[in-house]
């Protein structure tokens, strides 16, 4: 069996709702000594707000490709045997769950790692869009994981780009964010012609 044959990959259409069961009865085996699972529900306050529902919106292809990438991530860091990732679409009510993972693995600690990092990486990598509806209002939420995610990113292209440095008296322009960068003494005028110092 391949890798991506121990996968199962469900987003969930609205109105469909999580078949806990199902998930672990997947990754279910003779070989696993465990199975380490993750529920997400939907809780009924957030910051003196009484919620109503979450309402859940994705980008299904690209949010199937994440998914499946991020498993074979997992499989590739944890021995593990199984792995079952649903999401829900839609309107989630209090107390139902939107998101369900399991993993089996031979000993616990890979299964509860790789859990742990497949719903780390789906908060923080895949195309979801997570609206909090609240008795008074209503607002989409960016997850904390993303934002760290995305400084993180950062943080990294600006330790990978070398950025040139300009001294002052070659900048040109009306703003300090436009710098032009000339390589050599000679300057071109606005025809392209080549003006030489004499």
């Amino acid at each position: 069996m391949s890798a991506e044959e121990k996968n199962l990959i469900e987003i969930l259409e609205e109105g469909h709702t999580v078949d806990v069961v199902k998930y672990i009865d997947y990754v279910s085996a003779p070989q696993a000594g465990a199975i380490a699972t993750f529920s997400g529900t939907t809780r009924d306050m957030f910051e003196a707000k009484t919620v109503l529902e979450l309402r859940y919106e994705a980008y299904v292809p690209m949010a199937t490709r994440c998914l499946s990438s991020i498993c074979t991530t997992a499989r590739s860091t944890w021995d593990i045997h199984k792995i079952a990732v649903a999401h829900r679409l839609g309107p989630v009510p209090v107390g139902e769950t939107s998101v369900f993972i399991a993993v089996s693995s031979v000993h616990r600690a890979d299964g509860l790692d790789a859990c742990k990092f497949l719903i780390d990486e789906l908060k923080a990598s895949v195309p979801i869009w997570k609206k909090e509806v609240y008795t008074n209002g209503e607002i989409w939420k960016e997850n904390s994981e993303f934002m760290e995610k995305r400084l993180e990113l950062a943080e990294k292209r600006d330790s990978i780009v070398e950025k040139p440095v300009v001294e002052e008296h070659r900048r040109r322009g009306c703003c300090g964010s436009k710098v032009r960068v000339e390589e050599d003494e000679e300057h071109k005028d606005i025809t392209g012609d080549n003006k030489s110092s004499s």
